[in-house]
């Protein structure tokens, strides 16, 4: 999901006129992801608002936000929050949600779909409330509402976290569940697949962000074929991330 990010805010910075360095991001839910999310927006230069309701009964407030202040302060604001429970996440994006919104933000999924409602979405977009709209997860996948996918500027088969390290990454974490569970030594090792290419020769790290993983591939695919949004998730192809690659630029 890191690298999707990445490779999408550089999109946005590049064809979309946000100007990463002076703006600011929205984080709602702000785990694993989110917290990985939060560094690379760091390394853009962008303003950084947290938002995380049950790690804010936790540990206090003094480092998140209310969803109102996300609302009316971020140019991005971009969704990793948790299953449904104490706090609600199903519809959290609803059309109270984005009528409070005053910055006209792009607004990206890649958490569940059932947190953004597609019709107050649909409305957003078409009423200029966003500005734009990334969506890699949908309201009842596999059948995706094809008049919102083909209005988004990325709209991807539920993929964002399908690159190898991703899924290793995911594996680990639940072998070091069990063990704990089960008070076992956690004695393994997950190395995932070499890339095809280990070196990457490139003018900047843009560039070569976008060379490692370009979304754009991903939703041309899914826009042009979404009969086969199951297909093209089931037989997604190898994806390494940045720290499986050395970076060579000028």
């Amino acid at each position: 999901v890191t690298q999707y990010l990445q490779s999408s805010l550089i999109l946005l910075q590049q064809l979309k006129g946000v100007k990463l360095s002076e703006a600011t991001i929205g984080i709602i839910g702000v785990g694993n992801v989110g917290s990985k999310i939060a560094k690379v927006a760091q390394e853009f230069g962008m303003r950084v608002l947290l938002n995380d309701l049950p790690r804010e009964d936790k540990e206090g407030g003094k480092d998140f936000s209310s969803l109102q202040t996300l609302a009316e302060a971020c140019d991005v604001l971009t969704f990793h929050v948790y299953k449904e429970g104490k706090y609600k996440t199903f519809h959290l994006a609803d059309n109270a949600f984005f009528q409070s919104l005053r910055r006209k933000p792009v607004i990206i999924n890649t958490s569940r779909g059932e947190v953004i409602e597609t019709n107050a979405l649909l409305e957003a977009l078409a009423t200029g409330i966003i500005s734009d709209a990334i969506i890699d997860v949908w309201e009842n996948e596999p059948n995706i509402n094809l008049t919102l996918l083909n209005k988004v500027f990325l709209g991807t088969p539920h993929i964002a976290g399908y690159s190898a390290d991703g899924k290793a990454n995911a594996t680990r974490m639940s072998l070091d569940a069990l063990c704990r569970h089960f008070n076992l030594q956690a004695d393994y090792r997950i190395i995932p697949p070499e890339p095809e290419q280990a070196q990457l020769t490139t003018s900047s790290m843009e560039e070569a962000y976008l060379k490692m993983y370009d979304p754009r591939r991903d939703s041309e695919a899914l826009k042009a074929h979404p009969e086969l949004f199951e297909k093209l998730r089931g037989d997604y192809p190898l994806r390494r991330e940045k720290n499986a690659y050395t970076i060579l630029c000028p």
